[in-house]
């Protein structure tokens, strides 16, 4: 810059023109040092000369430039081209990366397999398998640690493992991690039973291929016989009519193009037998899954992994399209066949397909749960029912997606105070996810357990113990008693049996509870904490204060190691203690006056309150994950005033923003400021005063916080 100042100064000087970048003055010094450097005529013709070189100089410079972008330039696509290699992409000069299911498919032919884009199909497909196992199902693994995904039967894993991109082929490697896992057993379980009933499914499909149609209800049964059954030699029940109506069909060629028989009897399924069946299960998992199945018969698997054969029952019919005739059967008969062909009622067409989804209704629904999430229940209450209007506009009156929204509605509608027409909204979507998924869906039980609890929030006690009872029934059918989603469903029966007085009964479900959340979440857990609270509740109600103390200790111990001795919770357990501590003294004392003098003295009743229906149910949402966190008025005030102060710095941020806006620019800038937003509360209406009420969250974090 400085060169070409110079080189400006002196043409202006030899031209006699005036300089731009300097003022009159110095113009003139310029000048006269220039002409008393002359000493002749060529005295003048130097700053030309001078001045004529200059330009070429600056030629000279421009190349040098240019040269080095162009080095600049090469080298940056150099690096491109190297990230494009190292990647995979199929373009040098962008990252096109497209994986292609084909590639190592032996029955594929392709264009050129030798070939060096062939290569690079085959490495990507292989470097996306080695993300999948190292990060994605280490990932999944992580998650099901942390209590974040509750699969409950095969098809809610399907659906957990899809959502983090992971296929169905690397179930097995699911399964090796999650045997590394004691609390992890459960999934474990499902997965093993998955793969079984996948590969069986794969089994049913060649089986059925040379089944005549009179023999199909027979051959179904013999199918499930051999899979399920403790019998060792079932043999499939032909129709009594079957050899009739095959010489019937002989003799009248003609009347036989009705009935798609084939006149030469192909009996080669009813020769399939239980080894058969399960040796080429076992096959068919190592191939497909990669996954050593240690089993060869029903019963071995039950006893190897842990299954039950009421849920491969169930998991096979759904995936084969079979439906069974409803009734109590016997798996561990060894002398007859369980199934029958009067067993056999339908078979249905199972088709894959995508479901369409209305994008816009969608997009409402993510919003008004991103809403949820962070605590503006009004707000998602809007965004939730404007997603159910749409819903309705294009799927109808029956759709999954429009029971989700009711389901939404009616827990926002219990939180905000009105639980009457959570009720009505939770009905709906009870019978809309019956009709639409199955009475067996874990959806459906889900709904179960939600109805239950709004129901005794509206005094319907009997109904919800009824709702709940069914609900255990249909997860007793689905996973089984070894899972942790059945101590959610015994802790809710066991405080609504505490609170109509079955005291014993009740304590049968919280100690099953108690075990199943201890095996799975740990003896230090939270909820361990939560399930002695409730024992200590429902042997002091009984008059075992010895049991009560014990629970209630432990209680205490768990909540000071992980809370603090300051905390809440910790110092209602402490109280707690210390009632029932008064208690067990007072009754120690006069059961040994009694016992030192012999006397026929009468024991003082003691000070036993049963409990109310409203401390049961704050317990059973603390339990289904409802907290309710007391805000006084002077709490809302302060969030108020927090709010306007926060408004007020963020309009005085913009305005300074835009008064430093320069002036050559005509639009406004945009400011990129966070947003700000009311605090809403979850609650109705209150007088000032009145303790109100907020905030949706699950039970180990409210208590941590």
């Amino acid at each position: 810059e400085e060169e070409q100042k110079i080189s400006k100064r002196l043409v202006a000087a030899a031209q006699g023109l005036s300089s731009p970048d300097l003022p009159a003055k110095d113009l003139q010094n310029d000048i006269q040092n220039s002409l008393s450097t002359a000493d002749n005529s060529d005295s003048l013709a130097q700053p030309t000369e001078q001045t004529a070189d200059q330009p070429a100089s600056q030629s000279t410079d421009i190349q040098t430039k240019e040269a080095a972008e162009s080095d600049v330039d090469a080298a940056s696509r150099e690096v491109i081209h190297a990230a494009c290699r190292a990647i995979g992409s199929l373009s040098d000069s962008e990252f096109d990366i497209r994986f292609n299911p084909d590639v190592f498919s032996p029955g594929v032919m392709h264009p050129n397999p030798q070939g060096d884009q062939f290569r690079k199909q085959k490495q990507l497909v292989k470097d996306a398998a080695a993300f999948l196992v190292s990060h994605q199902i280490a990932g999944f693994v992580k998650d099901c640690l942390e209590h974040s995904i509750t699969a409950i039967d095969g098809q809610s894993l399907c659906e957990a493992l899809h959502d983090r991109g992971i296929n169905m082929r690397y179930l097995g490697k699911v399964a090796d991690m999650l045997a590394q896992y004691k609390p992890l057993e459960h999934i474990h379980r499902i997965a093993v039973s998955d793969m079984i009933c996948r590969a069986a499914k794969h089994q049913f499909k060649v089986f059925m291929q040379g089944v005549e149609m009179l023999c199909l209800s027979a051959a179904v049964a013999h199918f499930l016989n051999c899979l399920l059954s403790a019998f060792s030699n079932p043999h499939p029940q032909l129709p009594e009519d079957f050899g009739l109506n095959m010489n019937k069909k002989k003799k009248n060629k003609k009347k036989s193009r009705h009935y798609p028989i084939a006149n030469h009897v192909d009996r080669e399924w009813a020769s399939l037998s239980p080894p058969d069946m399960w040796a080429n299960i076992k096959a068919e998992v190592k191939e497909y899954y990669d996954f050593d199945l240690n089993c060869d018969s029903s019963d071995s698997a039950v006893e190897t992994y842990g299954l039950q054969k009421t849920s491969l029952l169930r998991e096979i019919c759904i995936k084969c399209g079979v439906q069974v005739l409803l009734r109590e059967y016997n798996f561990d008969s060894k002398h007859r066949a369980t199934f029958t062909e009067e067993d056999i009622i339908n078979i249905f067409p199972i088709v894959k397909h995508v479901n369409p989804k209305a994008t816009d209704a969608y997009h409402f629904f993510q919003s008004g749960q991103v809403k949820i999430q962070q605590g503006f229940l009004k707000e998602g209450f809007e965004l939730i029912n404007e997603a159910l209007n749409l819903f309705n506009n294009v799927y109808g009156a029956m759709h999954a997606e429009i029971a989700a929204c009711l389901r939404t509605l009616a827990r926002l509608n219990y939180i905000l105070g009105d639980p009457v027409e959570a009720l009505n909204n939770q009905q709906k979507a009870v019978l809309m996810s019956e009709r639409v998924l199955g009475i067996d869906h874990p959806n459906t039980i889900t709904e179960y357990v939600h109805l239950a609890l709004y129901c005794f929030a509206n005094q319907q006690v009997s109904a919800a113990l009824r709702l709940m009872y069914r609900a255990r029934y249909l997860a007793l059918i689905v996973f089984g008693e070894d899972h942790p989603e059945m101590a959610l469903y015994d802790s809710n029966i066991g405080l609504i049996l505490h609170g109509v007085g079955e005291i014993d009964l009740s304590l049968r479900f919280l100690d099953n509870a108690l075990e199943l959340n201890r095996k799975y979440h740990g003896g230090r857990s939270l909820k361990v904490a939560l399930n002695h609270h409730l024992l200590a509740r429902a042997f002091s109600c009984r008059g075992d204060f010895r049991a009560a103390l014990m629970h209630e200790r432990e209680t205490y111990t768990i909540y000071k190691s992980q809370l603090g001795e300051q905390h809440e919770k910790t110092k209602d357990s402490s109280e707690c203690l210390k009632h029932l501590t008064q208690q067990a003294v007072v009754l120690q004392r006069t059961m040994n006056e009694i016992y030192k003098s012999g006397s026929q003295a009468t024991i003082p009743p003691l000070q036993i309150s049963p409990p109310s229906a409203s401390s049961v149910l704050e317990l059973i949402n603390v339990i289904n994950g409802i907290v309710f966190l007391p805000l006084s008025q002077k709490d809302l005030d302060k969030l108020q005033h927090r709010h306007q102060l926060l408004g007020g710095a963020a309009e005085s941020k913009v305005k300074e923003m835009q008064a430093i806006q320069p002036a050559g620019e005509t639009s406004p800038r945009t400011v990129a400021m966070p947003t700000v937003a009311t605090p809403t509360v979850a609650t109705p209406t209150v007088a000032e005063g009145e303790n109100s009420q907020a905030d949706i969250t699950d039970t180990d974090d409210i208590a941590a916080r």
